[in-house]
């Protein structure tokens, strides 16, 4: 177990964000967590990392655990000239074994040179990638990492991501609306609505009716409506679920 979710809730001011979140993530397994806008994907996240408190649970991490986190972009101010190299140098200086080796496995080997600003989207967000990895994790974060990338760059990035894990072996959460992009990248899909809904394989929860009906997907009704009834929990075609 390198990070475990015990129960947990998150209140910000009078609003629940999260309430009784269980989950638990092994050592070098991708999971991948869905939901709608404020369903509080990036919230868990965040609690995950420590940025956030949990207001009921707890929040278990393996000793010495190392966190890489990806955001879902970075501004950056596009009359300041910076480098790739000068970027992943800050704040702390790697060592230019280090930049390099994280650029590769970021799939943008050879960029050290290059102006940030002259970089296309899904090579900024491999710069992201790049920059997460310097730290060695054994755990990676990333919060809708191919948000503003076409479906191309997001399958290319999402296929990058997988052979991350193979190469160092860290485990993967990631947040995505994609599910039909990351089906085969990603061994465990937590379907998320401010609890979780249902959770399971890819291909198990992609044909469970609390996804499609969350997503409007079921039949050719693209406005259908998630309702929440309680917190029971049943299962379906092997996936768990909570409704």
């Amino acid at each position: 177990m390198l990070i475990s979710c015990n129960s947990l809730s998150v209140h910000l001011g009078k609003r629940s964000i999260l309430r009784d979140i269980s989950l638990t993530v092994e050592p070098g397994e991708i999971v991948t967590i869905i939901g709608p806008n404020g369903s509080g994907k990036t919230t868990l996240l965040r609690a995950m990392i420590g940025a956030v408190a949990p207001s009921a649970g707890q929040l278990i991490k393996a000793r010495g655990l190392t966190l890489g986190y990806v955001p879902q972009t970075l501004h950056v101010d596009e009359t300041l000239p910076m480098t790739v190299g000068r970027f992943m140098r800050l704040p702390k200086r790697g060592s230019r074994v280090e930049i390099d080796t994280a650029l590769s496995q970021a799939g943008i080997p050879g960029l050290e040179k290059q102006q940030i600003m002259s970089l296309s989207g899904g090579q900024f967000q491999r710069l992201l990638l790049a920059k997460a990895l310097l730290g060695h994790p054994q755990l990676l974060l990333l919060d809708e990492p191919t948000q503003g990338l076409d479906h191309r760059g997001s399958a290319d990035f999402y296929h990058q991501i997988s052979m991350v894990r193979d190469e160092i072996g860290c485990a993967i959460v990631m947040i995505s609306h994609e599910l039909h992009v990351v089906m085969r990248k990603t061994d465990r899909v937590i379907c998320l609505n401010g609890h979780i809904c249902c959770e399971g394989k890819p291909e198990t929860v992609s044909n469970s009716p609390e996804y499609l009906s969350l997503f409007g997907l079921d039949g050719d009704n693209e406005s259908a409506i998630y309702l929440h009834h309680g917190h029971h929990r049943y299962s379906h075609n092997g996936a768990t679920h909570r409704a």
